[in-house]
């Protein structure tokens, strides 16, 4: 079958500069972990992706395009297998890339585009077989308009996304430019020296303080039946959200992402009763020049723990941003090393401490820079009020009982929330995400006391009803 002059697929056949096999990188590592945790889960962790064909390109320089950064980036041709040694990454320097076509008929392009990109995220990668990346490009008026991806996350992470959107453009014009200096297998290289093995056993000592006491369990309330599907996302977008957080940040002289964090962990701690509240948080790790250049997955988990002041939500602000600033430089290690501890916790305490609670700001930069100007002249409480909250995915099984996402958009706030239906229900997270927003708009006017934090977010302690 064919649309128009087009058939239903094409074929890229690259041929890169180099071919090899190496040990994981902390970031693979993490990541393989976490995919054989998921079974059919770990479809969450696979990343679309949707990229503009920018300008009259015929469908051969969409190809060569593509192919060129096939070619460019080892982590886009990598299989990923376990041996007797230890799970490895292997670098194919020549191979072929299947690409479905797809007519966009009437739809507009890039809405196709990112509906292929949601299915070609929905299968389970065959890590051992299957090149790291799946395309589809959408065809309208006759020519190729946009490219629906999904890539596992073994091969890049959401700052790898973002330089690969970059260098798109440049690779449509037909740019030549050097080929990137720093590999995956590179990184693997260096984190096996000594340096790295001295960061990470920093990292794990630090992570080791916080597990000695942290609470065992995200909720003490026993799981109910939960429903089907189990595992929720409720997405909120607020423009008083934004607003609100960069006034904040300014007043109090930290980042916004400190004041939502601040926000998120007080509404935690809230609903499980506690005055502590323990996350993971999702770390970029791309502080050195070669790591910030790389295409790979450099990701890895934080630990977060916040003790609510006794005072107000200022001092939350600032004990929540130092609280950050270490959980970040304790962020890179050997996952295998930082495991074989979690496990050593667990023997003395009898089981490991339950740390799927998480946090991740996947904006790249602090502030909402397209927030149509008239907002910030407005009252933050009259802005609430046009606030949505909508359930925006659901899956059989992904491992979290509470997981913050501060989205990517640049003109409103984004903030969503995956919950385990078994610990909190559907409505109680729309209360937890509203509760955010509360908090931030009453900070703007008065020193919100952290006791009174229950009734100025709407919530109180959940005790697991449904």
């Amino acid at each position: 079958m064919t649309h128009g002059s087009f058939p239903d697929s094409a074929t890229v056949t690259f041929h890169g500069a180099r071919a090899g096999e190496a040990p994981l990188t902390w970031g693979q590592r993490l990541m393989w972990r976490a995919v054989h945790l998921m079974g059919d889960g770990q479809t969450f962790l696979n990343c679309p992706w949707v990229l503009p064909v920018y300008g009259e390109r015929d469908l051969g320089a969409v190809l060569d395009a593509l192919r060129r950064l096939v070619e460019r980036h080892e982590s886009l041709r990598t299989t990923f297998a376990g041996t007797p040694e230890g799970p490895v990454q292997r670098v194919a320097r020549d191979g072929r890339l299947a690409v479905r076509l797809v007519e966009a008929g009437s739809e507009p392009a890039l809405r196709v585009a990112e509906r292929l990109a949601g299915e070609l995220r929905g299968t389970v990668f065959a890590h051992g077989e299957e090149l790291p990346l799946r395309c589809a490009i959408v065809i309208k008026n006759g020519r190729p308009r946009a490219l629906g991806l999904a890539f596992t996350h073994l091969a890049v992470d959401f700052q790898a996304l973002s330089l690969l959107a970059v260098e798109w453009r440049g690779l449509l014009r037909g740019e030549q430019t050097p080929l990137p200096e720093w590999q995956p297998m590179d990184q693997a290289a260096l984190e096996s020296t000594e340096p790295f093995a001295a960061r990470s056993a920093r990292s794990v000592r630090y992570w080791r303080s916080v597990l000695e006491d942290a609470p065992l369990d995200v909720f003490d309330h026993l799981p109910h039946e939960a429903d089907d599907p189990r595992f929720i996302e409720v997405g909120m977008e607020s423009v008083a959200l934004p607003v609100a957080a960069e006034r904040l940040a300014e007043r109090w002289s930290v980042s916004t992402t400190s004041v939502l964090l601040a926000a998120c962990a007080t509404v935690l701690a809230t609903v499980s009763g506690r005055r502590r509240a323990v996350m993971q948080l999702v770390h970029s790790n791309r502080r050195e020049p070669r790591t910030r250049a790389m295409v790979g997955t450099v990701e890895q988990d934080g630990l977060f723990a916040l003790d609510l002041p006794g005072s107000d939500f200022a001092a939350t602000c600032r004990a929540a941003h130092h609280g950050a600033l270490a959980a970040y430089r304790s962020a890179q290690y050997d996952p295998f090393a930082m495991q074989a501890m979690r496990e050593e916790i667990g023997r003395l305490r009898g089981r490991e401490p339950d740390l799927d609670a998480f946090f991740n700001d996947r904006r790249t930069i602090a502030t909402w820079p397209n927030l149509p100007r008239a907002v910030h002249d407005e009252d933050p409480a009259r802005l609430a009020e046009r606030t949505s909250t909508h359930v925006t995915d659901t899956w059989p099984g992904v491992r979290f009982k509470v997981f913050f996402t501060v989205g990517t958009a640049l003109h409103t706030g984004q903030l969503s929330l995956i919950i385990d239906t078994a610990y909190l229900s559907q409505d109680m997270a729309r209360a937890m995400l509203l509760g955010v927003e509360a908090l931030l708009v009453r900070g703007l006017t008065e020193d919100v006391p952290m006791a009174a934090a229950a009734q100025v977010c709407g919530i109180s302690a959940y005790d697991g009803t449904a």
